[in-house]
């Protein structure tokens, strides 16, 4: 999806620099948007990415995922890949630095099954002076994750309507006791998001 990746130009690849991403979950399904922004050092690898993807956005990563770049993916290898003839290229060798400038795109897949496709564009690529060390943190967003498992987008909208236009009915107390006993599509904590990244960071889940 989108533009062919280039690497950003002329720009040393062990070089301080940092992206900003917007992500938007299922964005031609989902209205309001369902959005993050985010900045992160641009020599992470993808595997670092997922990681501060999922805190932005609130998922549980309980489920398998991938990215799409042009026309390549790249996830973690599994030893069922082969199977279905597909090549997937490991994402924890593969760099934002080394693949993404401004204004290309890309997907991310959370669960295949509900098939979460988190369209990613690059905003903006800056080298920098001072070195962020492999930080991120989120500049903005709006509107609350989807419950896991809830059935994909369809299985959200059906979800949404119960519990908004009929929040005292048997089916909507079942599934707001679901999902711990309150769900707000209207919130996002900003705070809590960047807590979690700090959290990824502290304790070096993903790598680079």
């Amino acid at each position: 999806m989108g533009s062919q990746p280039k690497k950003p130009h002329k720009h040393s690849l062990s070089a301080p620099c940092v992206y900003t991403l917007r992500m938007e979950l299922n964005p031609d399904e989902i209205s309001p948007t369902i959005w993050r922004r985010i900045v992160v050092d641009g020599r992470v690898s993808l595997a670092k990415l997922h990681h501060y993807i999922q805190a932005a956005f609130g998922w549980t990563d309980s489920h398998l995922h991938e990215f799409t770049i042009g026309e390549k993916r790249y996830t973690l290898p599994h030893a069922d890949d082969a199977m279905d003839n597909i090549e997937r290229l490991d994402e924890r060798r593969a760099y934002l630095n080394r693949l993404l400038t401004v204004d290309d795109r890309f997907v991310y897949l959370y669960d295949f099954g509900d098939s979460w496709n988190h369209v990613i564009t690059v905003e903006s690529f800056e080298p920098i002076d001072n070195d962020p060390q492999g930080h991120a943190w989120i500049e903005g967003g709006a509107r609350a994750c989807p419950p896991e498992d809830v059935g994909g987008v369809h299985g959200y909208h059906e979800f949404l309507e119960s519990i908004l236009t009929n929040p005292h009915s048997e089916r909507s107390k079942e599934l707001l006791a679901w999902v711990d006993g309150e769900y707000d599509p209207d919130q996002f904590d900003r705070r809590a998001a960047n807590a979690a990244i700090k959290r990824i960071l502290w304790n070096q889940w993903g790598g680079k």
